[in-house]
This record gives C-alpha cells, sequence and structure tokens, in this order.
C-alpha cells in the first residue's frame, strides 16, 4: 500500500483525551466547545446558546468521561437533574482550560465528512481557505 492510499483514523479523539490530560495535569480545569446541531449530540437544550454549548468536563463535573474514537459521554447534573450526555467527536469545537484560554479550536480534517454539509467558518468569520482581498493574516491577543 502507497503512503498516499494509507487512510488514517481521526485525530480529533487523541487530542481531546491529550488536551484534557494536558489540563488536569496542570490543575486546570477542561471545558469543551460542543456545535450542539450536529446529529447524535445529547446535551441540555436550555443550556445551548446560538447553537453551541459550553461543558466542563473536570472529574469534579463528571461522573465516568470516556473520550472513545468516535463520541465522548458522561454523567452530570445540569441544575440538579441528572443526565447521559453523548457527544460525537466531530461536534466537539475545542478543548481549553477554563483559567487561562490555553487549549485547542478544531478544524475540518481532510477527508471527514463536515458535521453539516458545509465548511465551518474560521474564527476570523472567513469560510476555510478563503482570506479578504488585498489584506495580510494577522494575529491580535485576545483576553
Amino acid at each position: 500500500m502507497s503512503e498516499s492510499t494509507i487512510k488514517m483514523a481521526s485525530s480529533r479523539p487523541y487530542l481531546v483525551r491529550a488536551f484534557n490530560e494536558w489540563i488536569l495535569d496542570n490543575n486546570c480545569t477542561p471545558y469543551i466547545v460542543v456545535d450542539a446541531g450536529v446529529q447524535g449530540v445529547q446535551v441540555p437544550t436550555e443550556h445551548v446558546a446560538n447553537g453551541q454549548i459550553v461543558l466542563n468536563i473536570s472529574p469534579g463535573a463528571v461522573k465516568g468521561l470516556v473520550v472513545g474514537n468516535g463520541a465522548l459521554e458522561f454523567s452530570a447534573r445540569f441544575g440538579g437533574v441528572p443526565m447521559q450526555v453523548f457527544i460525537p467527536l466531530q461536534a466537539v469545537m475545542a478543548i481549553y482550560a477554563r483559567e487561562n484560554g490555553e487549549g485547542m479550536v478544531f478544524g475540518s480534517e481532510p477527508g471527514a465528512p463536515d458535521p453539516d454539509g458545509a465548511r465551518q467558518p474560521e474564527p476570523d468569520g472567513n469560510s476555510a481557505g478563503a482570506r479578504p482581498s488585498g489584506k495580510k493574516p494577522s494575529l491580535k491577543v485576545v483576553k
């Protein structure tokens, strides 16, 4: 099999597991941003805003966290009501530390279907790969 025909598994579950461990090892609180519109997402809809939900996945906030290769799941209480949360990993948009914002934002992986069938806009509001004409890309510190 040539190198160009080898199909790799999604890197997202490995990265979510690694960033979660790294955030916890640094005594911080891991949060994930979830696209609640992805098929199969089971989260408390009353906490969804603008199609997204931010969830604390620290050991003190959830029970039985499992980050498998296809989905992330755990049980937690929302407003005192217990719920089993199920999130296909393609719906995880970011993982970061609450205390300092360190973490990772995920884009679409090559060869993976987009969650809603269309390219997601990049954080600057542009479609992936598109740049405003005549403008150089720039970075800014957001606090």
